[in-house]
């Protein structure tokens, strides 16, 4: 999950080590030890963020590119075509697309996750859906 926002293996790790960090720190406020998976990932989702406005603020004179080239993925213009569509979404928009997709989780649960009423999770889901849709049309004009 964090690297899927951080997008640099680096990175995930220092976010990675955050949320364990937050988590043992906050163990205490986990009301339910059976939604234990969903409150980990909802820090690591924090933590990315926070990273993510940190590095907004920082800005680079010679930035250095990720080579993509170590990773085991057997369907690599995919993986990047699906990290690329992800990223043309806004925060809350991208964090219900992975709950719903990556996780399974069905819009009723991610509205309790997120703390956001269902019908604005709801409206949020089918608008980047249809974000979605839009740039993967325009995809295949170009191609």
């Amino acid at each position: 999950m964090a690297y899927l926002y951080v997008k640099n293996k680096d990175d995930a790790l220092d976010v990675v080590q955050e949320t364990a960090y937050r988590s043992f720190k906050k163990i205490g406020t986990l009301k339910n030890a059976d939604h234990f998976k969903t409150w980990l990932i909802k820090i690591a989702i924090n933590c990315a963020t926070d990273m993510l406005r940190r590095q907004k603020k920082v800005i680079y004179l010679n930035p250095e590119h990720t080579d993509l080239t170590d990773t085991d993925d057997k369907d690599l213009p995919l993986a990047l075509s699906l990290h690329d569509l992800l990223e043309n979404l806004n925060e809350g928009e991208k964090s219900i697309i992975l709950w719903r997709f990556y996780h399974g989780y069905t819009l009723k649960e991610i509205s309790e996750i997120e703390e956001h009423p269902l019908g604005t999770i709801k409206s949020t889901y089918y608008r980047s859906l249809a974000k979605l849709r839009k740039q993967v049309r325009r995809a295949d004009m170009y191609e």
